[in-house]
């Protein structure tokens, strides 16, 4: 038989029940006892600190290989050193990214029980093609400054190779390219002015996110795309919640001068805006059992309250005060929410 590994509290809150149900006589001293043998108390989450090892050893990739892109000295540098054309290290940075993505799925088909370490050089196979399609940017520029291109051409690569090698990992790249698509393609089009169609960029990204949220949803509820559905789904909402709270501090300018000669007071709509959105995710989640509506809701609910306190009422309410009232507010929300769930059961 194998045993449940369950951490402390899991198993003081199983241990309290069998006592209990061995006082109230609703099972044996045996039974009691083989149930006790069931499980077992987690020592240390070696799972856990595997992943965030390779977490924190991507984000240093992530970041060392950035500064070297993004560094024109070190670009400089280089170039005078080896004195490579850009055709040439994109040609590189594909063959690497090709190698990556091969020994990755490779692994993943001999070990797929070393799921962080499959994912960590899936990964770098992802950050090398970023590298491969940059230079082949800079290698085509005709001084245009037209590279959202190259975001769209991630976009197709990312997905393309998500399919191939079945990786969530690599459809989140493709989403997130798509978003840089849609910013830098509306700036584009605009010459890089504040607005386009008459919004700056957090309104843009709200119907973005809305776009992709429902997107998400449909693909969720028709059971299409196997495995992506709910990461688009997921990514959908970050995009909407954030655009939206960003909204609610700026509002629609997109100037920071313009911005900064209005009241907060004056952008209080975009804050109810919203709330109210924040509201109707978790009232939805509620209703249809969807964790993930339920948590974005609740969780920028939170956020929204914060930041209207720190916009209105931070110099002028006493922080006992304000948040005795929130903690009241949310006891009686609570304890209509028990009463209801009671009735229901």
């Amino acid at each position: 038989m194998t045993k449940l590994n369950l951490d402390q509290q899991e198993a003081e809150f199983l241990d309290q029940t069998i006592t209990h149900w061995e006082a109230e006589g609703l099972i044996t001293a045996d039974i009691a006892t083989q149930l006790r043998s069931s499980y077992d108390i987690k020592q240390f989450d070696w799972r856990r600190l595997a992943q965030y090892s390779f977490w924190i050893a991507l984000a240093c990739g992530l970041i060392a290989v950035a500064s070297l892109v993004i560094d024109d000295a070190i670009i400089n540098l280089l170039q005078k050193l080896y004195d490579t054309p850009d055709i040439v290290i994109s040609m590189i940075a594909a063959g690497l990214a090709s190698w990556f993505y091969y020994y990755g799925q490779k692994q993943k088909d001999k070990h797929p029980e070393r799921l962080f370490s499959n994912e960590a050089t899936v990964f770098t196979g992802v950050l090398f093609t970023a590298i491969s399609i940059a230079f082949l940017g800079k290698a085509l520029d005709n001084g245009s400054g037209h590279f959202s291109i190259l975001f769209l051409i991630s976009v197709f690569v990312y997905g393309i190779l998500a399919f191939k090698f079945k990786s969530k990992l690599i459809w989140a790249f493709a989403l997130i390219s798509f978003g840089s698509w849609f910013g830098t393609e509306t700036g584009y089009q605009t010459q890089w002015s504040n607005y386009f169609l008459g919004m700056n960029y957090p309104l843009r990204f709200v119907f973005f996110g809305s776009l992709l949220t429902a997107a998400g949803l449909f693909l969720e509820k028709s059971r299409r795309l196997p495995g992506f559905n709910t990461l688009t789904y997921i990514i959908g909402l970050f995009y909407l919640f954030i655009s939206l709270w960003l909204l609610s501090i700026f509002g629609n300018f997109g100037d920071i001068e313009d911005w900064i000669k209005v009241k907060q007071t004056d952008l209080f709509y975009w804050g109810i805006v919203s709330a109210a959105v924040s509201l109707g995710f978790m009232i939805y989640g509620l209703k249809r059992k969807d964790a993930i509506a339920r948590e974005f809701g609740i969780t920028f609910l939170l956020i929204n309250i914060y930041t209207r306190y720190i916009e209105y009422l931070w110099d002028i309410t006493d922080k006992a005060v304000f948040f005795g009232i929130l903690a009241i507010s949310f006891w009686l929300i609570g304890r209509k929410a028990e009463k209801i769930w009671n009735l229901r059961s």
